[in-house]
């Protein structure tokens, strides 16, 4: 046997998240700049009053941004902006 089929895999389901968070993102912003709304205030509207009134239905962004919880897109967000900063 190969090494590499006795060595016991690690899966990173925090990495697996935190890339789904932002392809997430990344899909609701463009279903929200393809409509003319201004993203960066829809998502902080909506991430701010769990409204999903703030987001489109247009390619079907509110299902998809509602597939995670809020609290985990925040932290994201958060994570990210404090990891580009050091």
């Amino acid at each position: 046997m190969s090494k590499q089929a006795t060595e016991t895999m690690s899966f990173k389901s925090d990495e697996l998240r935190r890339s789904n968070i932002k392809e997430i993102l990344k899909t609701v912003k463009e279903a929200l700049e393809e409509r003319g709304y201004n993203s960066v205030n829809q998502l902080s509207g909506y991430l701010i009053s769990n409204d999903p009134a703030y987001i489109s239905s247009y390619h079907n962004a509110r299902s998809i941004i509602q597939s995670v919880e809020r609290y985990e897109i925040i932290e994201e967000l958060v994570r990210s902006y404090l990891d580009e900063k050091e």
